[in-house]
């Protein structure tokens, strides 16, 4: 591998060559410099992100890069065998961000495929496929996307994610967040016989405090070739939960309580940056003065459907109740708590009711559903997610009283680890429809239904469906209906898993009413 000091020679001689010299290379470096693959995002109806980062050791300081900065030349094609480059260029990849590369495209053709490459030297990525949106004016018949998240390393393979990457004709993939988890476990895991066994696969390094803490967390499962085939198959939106910093973080308070808040925020600073630099997200969602003000955004697929994808933490007010699962405390009930900032919240009340599009739809990260926990009969009082907005009652009410009479709205969450469909109601009357996707990895094998599943569907008459496989969601929408698959493996603690559809459900436009099947 060329040293620093090559480096700067090089680029003190490249004007003299009319080029950088060090391009006359066969290759930069002694190892593959994009071992952590690329990937595409935030499309618009004339572009996308594309995105890489070179790292030929991924797991060394500074992935095995010098400290300078780096030219990649990129290409996008409208065919995969790359006969016609439709746009090309170069962009610097800054040892500031880690050596991560994020080309805004532009220029490109509505509601179709392109597939892109990067150069560094004569090195050349694997290619990738992107696909633009269809024009706000247009009047898509149909729209296919997939919904996934949670993928705890140590829990087990993403064999979902290469599955995922099988589905073709998805025009996005939301991921609403846990990307990676900041902690190792310190324990064993345990079989059915509850005896002590290893775990699926063990974190590089300790728990994730600072910048370079996150950055091999995130190299580490962007090296897994499943979650690179998804990444690269797919255009993604990105979102952020917890897990990208600390369990359970909110604003700038940390989970667990350990840190002052203002030492907490150095660490929410360094999670943001290192989420940042790993994701095909738009510059405007660089972190500034330490935090990312508007992670919130809109994607809007012609008169079809409007998406609001929301920023359920930086926000958010502390946990009532001291977190956890509880029963009811005055705190839930408080009417100065929040979720979204207030900024947020008018953004969403506007763009839900302004009638443009057929369908709206709210993707989130904590469950919208207000459920009663209670999984064993001794239990006698309601528990609830206090992590959730079901903790957040004001709030919620508020919200869900702004969907009352639109009819079309549906919410897409993550977080739980598990499959669940349900209702949501204002007063005496259904407003929305949630569907929330289950974990990638989180909660290893899992099965058709936990223990206390059936507990926890005779107590809420609004929750129709529940599962705990792994898996994700896939959503295909028309102007008359929206259907969502619950996709699910039938285990991930070994390789092999086959994927099958576990529940179709069904949403009639106008009729927030779930019909499963």
């Amino acid at each position: 591998m060329f040293n620093r000091r090559q480096f700067l020679t090089a680029a003190t001689i490249a004007p003299t060559l009319g080029a950088p010299a060090i391009l006359k290379a066969q290759s930069w470096f002694a190892c593959y410099p994009f071992s952590l693959g690329v990937t595409s995002g935030d499309p618009s109806p004339d572009g996308f992100v594309i995105w890489t980062k070179l790292a030929p050791k991924p797991f060394e300081q500074h992935g095995g890069m010098p400290m300078v900065p780096l030219p990649v030349k990129w290409e996008v094609a409208s065919d995969d065998r790359f006969r016609t480059i439709v746009a090309s260029g170069e962009e610097q990849a800054r040892p500031e961000l880690g050596h991560s590369v994020h080309v805004e495209v532009t220029g490109l053709q509505p509601d179709r495929p392109y597939w892109y490459r990067f150069f560094l030297g004569s090195d050349r990525s694997t290619q990738g496929r992107a696909r633009t949106m269809p024009l706000a004016s247009s009047s898509p018949a149909a729209l296919k996307f997939g919904v996934a998240g949670c993928q705890f390393y140590e829990d087990g393979l993403f064999t979902a994610f290469r599955h995922l990457a099988r589905e073709d004709d998805l025009s996005f993939v939301y991921h609403y967040g846990d990307f990676i988890y900041e902690y190792t476990q310190r324990t064993p895991d345990y079989d059915k016989d509850d005896l002590p066994v290893p775990h699926v696969r063990q974190h590089i390094g300790q728990d994730c405090f600072d910048l370079t803490d996150y950055r091999l967390r995130y190299a580490q499962y962007l090296s897994d070739y499943d979650l690179q085939a998804a990444r690269a198959r797919h255009t993604w939106f990105s979102t952020f939960d917890d897990h990208e910093i600390e369990n359970n973080w909110v604003g700038d308070i940390s989970g667990k309580g350990l840190a002052p808040n203002d030492v907490f925020r150095l660490r929410r600073q360094a999670g943001l940056q290192a989420w940042y630099e790993y994701m095909p997200v738009r510059a405007a969602l660089l972190p500034r003065n330490g935090i990312i003000t508007n992670a919130y955004r809109e994607a809007r697929f012609g008169n079809l459907l409007s998406i609001d994808f929301l920023d359920t933490r930086s926000f958010r007010t502390d946990q009532p109740c001291d977190d956890g699962f509880k029963p009811y405390c005055p705190g839930i009930d408080d009417s100065k708590a929040q979720v979204i900032s207030a900024e947020e919240e008018s953004w969403l009340v506007r763009n839900m009711t302004r009638g443009q599009t057929r369908w709206n739809c709210v993707a989130q990260q904590v469950m919208m559903m207000s459920l009663d926990r209670r999984r064993y009969a001794d239990e006698k009082q309601k528990i609830y997610n206090i992590d959730s907005w079901a903790a957040y009652a004001k709030p919620r009410d508020r919200l869900l009283a702004k969907m009352r009479g639109l009819d079309n709205i549906v919410v897409l969450t993550g977080d739980e680890h598990q499959n669940f469909a349900g209702l949501l109601d204002n007063g005496d009357r259904t407003v929305a429809v949630e569907f929330v996707s289950t974990s990638i990895s989180s909660g290893g094998d899992g099965s058709d239904l936990r223990v206390g599943s059936d507990i926890i569907l005779k107590n809420n008459p609004q929750l129709k469906f529940i599962n705990d496989q792994r898996g994700y969601l896939v959503c295909e929408v028309t102007p008359e209906s929206w259907t969502t698959q619950a996709r699910v493996v039938d285990q991930i603690s070994t390789p092999g898993g086959t994927i099958s559809t576990r529940a179709t459900m069904t949403v009639p436009h106008g009729r927030p009413s779930l019909q499963i099947g």
